[in-house]
């Protein structure tokens, strides 16, 4: 751009005037004049779309279609007979959505009439569904008590039990651990315990198919770490992989279908099955790696040999441990073993242990310097290793489901001999 000059100024505000003929604004500041390009707004020209929402499957009208457009905070929605009107700029994008139907982009461009299809969208109509082991009802049709649990919510690293994963993930459901044994099964009870003498566990069902536990445990058994309750869970060996969903019928109304058996709640398991899809294998592989550490006195609280040795002469200095009472009781502990050893061994003309303060001191440090580490003594480190293979594949007229797994678990303390 080339701009002419006057000869002579007169000045600045007369003579910058005629920059402002070409496109060009001035500012004074001071002594210095700066020049700026005046910016003509670009106005876009606006369209009302009209238009008409149908369903691609019976071409019914859609009434309640939410029409945008895209980018901006500008809508409207269809009537009851599936019409709309909408005010856009004319390169402007309409987004059309609704519930149960895929949503649609549609570019205007400069168009005034624009008429669109909505597809079903099968994953937003699926209804939820009950499970009870015989067949599938409806949630709204079902009236009796259960609960929903995807395979994926309930599942713990680290824990391979099945049983053991339902801990804490639904109400009215109660899992313990009441026994330290390797392996043992856990306590599960569904809505509290139901007899005092018989048993309370809850009926595994896996795709319908109904599982006994393969020894019969009782509560005694359980609370004993008796060996038995390592094979008295029924879904002991499920792989936990494997596993879509649990439904837990936890009322009364579960008897009609099972039995008395079913008195003490249902716990239904599907597991995972093939695909519809073209036919090509979806192969998935899961490790789980664990490690336990052997526990050290520095975790709990309590005393060395040095210490209770001292809490034991404090007792038998305030007369709370003496000959008569101690040598006969059952746990007398280390002064029931000092008051044995005062006495003359069978044949002998000298007691074990001289009765002076020199004798009873002698024996008495040895106890208190032992210091037995039993953490290291009994424990061991533990490493679990749990691993899954599946493959899956289908088509519209077959569906398979391949699994497999290993575990192996090398339990922490020495008396399991694993």
């Amino acid at each position: 751009m080339s701009i002419d000059v006057p000869a002579k100024l007169t000045s600045i505000n007369s003579d910058l005037e005629p920059l402002k003929a070409n496109g060009i604004n001035y500012n004074i500041v001071g002594k210095q004049v700066i020049l700026k390009k005046i910016v003509v707004p670009v106005i876009v020209p606006e369209l009302i779309v009209k238009g008409h929402v149908t369903a691609s499957k019976d071409k019914e009208s859609i009434p309640g279609v939410s029409v945008k457009e895209k980018g901006v905070a500008n809508g409207v929605s269809t009537n009851g007979d599936g019409f709309y009107q909408i005010k856009v700029k004319e390169g402007a994008t309409l987004v059309f959505s609704a519930i149960g139907y895929k949503t649609k982009e549609a570019v205007v461009a400069g168009r005034t009439s624009i008429d669109v299809s909505l597809d079903d969208d099968v994953s937003q109509l699926k209804e939820v569904m009950i499970s009870t082991g015989y067949q599938n009802i409806s949630k709204k049709l079902f009236t009796g008590s259960a609960v929903t649990l995807t395979g994926a919510e309930a599942k713990r690293d680290g824990i391979a039990d099945v049983s053991r994963m339902l801990e804490g993930r639904v109400a009215g459901v109660s899992v313990q651990n009441v026994s330290g044994t390797f392996g043992a099964a856990p306590k599960i009870r569904v809505r509290g315990a139901t007899s005092i003498t018989g048993d309370n566990k809850p009926l595994w069902v896996v795709d319908g198919v109904v599982l006994e536990d393969v020894v019969n445990v009782s509560n005694e058994q359980l609370s004993t770490g008796d060996p038995s309750t390592l094979l008295g869970s029924a879904v002991a060996g499920l792989n936990s992989d494997d596993i879509e969903s649990f439904q837990i019928l936890k009322d009364a109304s579960a008897t009609s279908l099972y039995g008395a058996r079913a008195m003490n709640g249902v716990i239904l398991i599907t597991t995972k099955k093939g695909k519809i899809g073209d036919g090509s294998p979806a192969i998935s592989y899961t490790a789980n790696l664990s490690s336990y550490l052997k526990p050290t006195y520095n975790t709990f609280d309590i005393m060395n040999s040095y210490d209770q040795m001292s809490v034991y002469s404090e007792m038998y200095r305030k007369g709370l441990l003496n000959y008569s009472t101690t040598v006969n009781e059952a746990n007398g502990g280390v002064y029931k073993k000092l008051f044995q050893s005062l006495d003359y061994a069978p044949g002998s003309k000298v007691p074990t242990v001289i009765n002076t303060l020199d004798g009873r001191s002698s024996f008495l440090t040895r106890y208190a310097n032992a210091n037995t580490d039993w953490f290291d003594v009994l424990f061991k480190n533990s490493f679990m290793q749990e691993h899954s293979l599946s493959v899956s594949t289908g088509t519209e007229k077959s569906q398979m489901y391949y699994s497999t797994s290993y575990l192996k678990d090398n339990g922490w303390t020495i008396g399991d001999k694993v």
